[in-house]
């Protein structure tokens, strides 16, 4: 029978209670960004010094300001930005004269595209890499795993963009160096930004093998017979994934908010460019949206990391 809380009302499973306290927890974190995003992009100067020409007169001025709300104080126009939000208006775009969500959403998929894609590099490289640096520890293929992995945290994501433009689009005309629509054009941009979590996502994989592979679980798993193959991967490998899990949900996040430079570099038609451009213009509904929707991705994958935990370590259920 169901668990009944006080007055006989059935008690919601412990599951339902977290997806519920997880997702009431989002309200608080859209607050607080949308707080900063507000104050921060109207630091950055009054939007009609760029958006007038500069021979708009004063009463020109005064107009723009009373047309988008600019006019009121900073509090009154901050609630009147919680309540549109609260509607799903983010306002309209100062610049392209649209709605500032759709303008936003319209640049979306690419940018999840080239986020997709960097994440799977950098799962699919990172672990590999790792459980084999790990396996072969102290060994010469160790050595140069190292090696590359010291590199990878230290080049600069721009400077990696620029030399993989000037070998592979250049010097070996491989791929093209910009554009978007095509595989081809992809490659380059997904590497540029999966070159620095693929080496983070190796170092913390080879880290937790290593200790795991010390564990006495592991030693009776091969006593056992079991080949070395389904020792590492099998039981190895699901117990070092809870912190990697962890690590690889930050980087999702990370992923979406520092394509900035990568879009840049190769002209990626993305919502890192369109911020930047947003900012330039003080175009301040584009840069709220922007980093409103950045924020609720985030947010959610990481409620879906928290849920994935219960997946690769049923102790976590408890």
């Amino acid at each position: 029978m169901a668990e009944r809380a006080p007055g006989g009302v059935p008690a919601l499973p412990a599951g339902l209670l977290y997806l519920l306290r997880r997702l009431g927890q989002l309200v608080p974190t859209v607050l607080t960004v949308s707080l900063i995003a507000f104050v921060l992009i109207r630091l950055s100067g009054d939007p009609a010094a760029l958006l007038l020409t500069p021979e708009a007169t004063e009463a020109e001025r005064r107009a723009f300001h009373d047309a988008h709300g600019l006019d009121r104080s900073l509090p009154v126009q901050y609630l009147v930005f919680l309540r549109n939000l609260v509607r799903g208006d983010l306002g309209t775009s100062f610049w392209q004269h649209e709605p500032a969500l759709r303008v936003v959403l319209s640049r979306f998929p690419a940018t999840l595209l080239l986020s997709a894609t960097a994440i799977a590099i950098v799962i699919v490289l990172g672990l590999a890499v790792g459980v084999l640096a790990a396996v072969f520890r102290g060994t010469a293929l160790d050595l140069c795993v190292m090696v590359g992995v010291g590199l990878g945290q230290s080049i600069a994501t721009f400077w990696l963009g620029l030399m993989l433009i000037l070998v592979f689009a250049v010097f070996i005309p491989l791929f093209p160096p910009s554009g978007y629509g095509s595989p081809a054009q992809l490659v380059l941009p997904a590497l540029t930004l999966a070159a620095y979590y693929v080496a983070v996502t190796t170092r913390l994989t080879r880290s937790g093998m290593l200790e795991i592979l010390n564990q006495d679980f592991i030693r009776t798993a091969r006593a056992k017979g079991l080949t070395e193959r389904v020792t590492v991967l099998r039981h190895g490998l699901r117990n070092a994934l809870i912190p990697i899990t962890t690590v690889l949900g930050l980087q999702i996040g990370e992923l979406l908010a520092g394509a900035v430079v990568t879009e840049t570099v190769f002209a990626w038609p993305g919502v890192g460019t369109l911020v930047l451009d947003a900012i330039t213009r003080r175009d301040y509904p584009v840069v709220q949206a922007t980093i409103i929707l950045i924020a609720l991705v985030y947010a959610v994958v990481n409620l879906g990391v928290d849920l994935l935990y219960g997946v690769l370590d049923p102790r976590v259920r408890t």
